[in-house]
């Protein structure tokens, strides 16, 4: 079994080093690696496929919770065992599908109960849930799993199954549902079309315009000045929430 240590610590990094070597007296493993945030983790787990992630959940930059969702997008995603001094994650991380949950300083027993019974769900698919107020959104790109800030996205628009996602200076495809990013990211996006959602601090105001056959339909108006039609539907909610623009 292949584990992946991700800490922000170097001493706790040590420490589960140390425990896996004692484990391995009674459990086939072997340390693959180890990353100090979530970035250099997902970057690493792209290249070396890791059954069982050790996974600390207060980081910096990116918390443990949201890397798991992350994880999920890879080819194969590793089974993940949160190692924490916190225990306010608990019922966060166990609706991940988390196989434990360690609390500081880990004990030896406990790790290898727990790869233990990873070890018996090898094979088996980790569905995981849509993990709230993530900061980033993951998308496949040529076979690797690229990390979208959620502050640099301006819209996203949806055609068939893909959803287009629009940044200042790339796009992307993200496959998925339009309703459920809107749900999850309602603070951040509004709907203006049924197929397209407007990050809000790019809202810059409205304006009515002609479509083709010559008929009046408002605009949302975009920073730097792109201009994206607005549903009727949506114009009478648009109308009322934004009246300051």
């Amino acid at each position: 079994m292949r584990i992946f240590l991700v800490d922000d610590e170097a001493p706790a990094r040590t420490r589960l080093r140390t425990l896996l070597e004692d484990c391995a007296a009674s459990l086939s493993l072997t340390c693959l690696g180890e990353a100090e945030n979530g970035f250099a983790a997902l970057e690493a787990l792209q290249h070396h496929h890791a059954d069982v992630v050790l996974l600390d959940i207060r980081m910096p930059e990116m918390d443990g919770l949201e890397l798991a969702q992350h994880l999920q997008q890879l080819s194969h995603p590793p089974m993940i065992i949160f190692t924490t001094a916190y225990d306010e994650y608990a019922v966060q991380a166990f609706e991940l599908a988390a196989i434990d949950y360690l609390l500081k300083p880990v004990r030896q027993e406990r790790l290898l109960a727990a790869l233990q019974r990873a070890q018996e769900r090898q094979g088996r698919p980790q569905n995981l849930p849509a993990a709230p107020e993530r900061r980033f959104l993951s998308v496949t790109e040529r076979g690797k799993v690229r990390l979208i800030p959620l502050d640099q996205i301006r819209y996203m628009k949806a055609e068939l199954k893909y959803i287009t996602i629009v940044t200042s200076d790339k796009e992307y495809l993200l496959e998925g549902a339009l309703t459920q990013l809107e749900q999850e990211f309602t603070s951040r996006f509004v709907r203006i079309h049924r197929n397209c959602l407007v990050a809000t601090k790019e809202l810059a105001g409205f304006e009515k315009g002609t479509d083709e056959e010559g008929e009046t339909h408002w605009l949302a108006v975009l920073q730097p000045g792109d201009r994206l039609p607005v549903s009727r539907r949506q114009w009478h909610v648009l109308r009322d929430r934004f009246r300051h623009l």
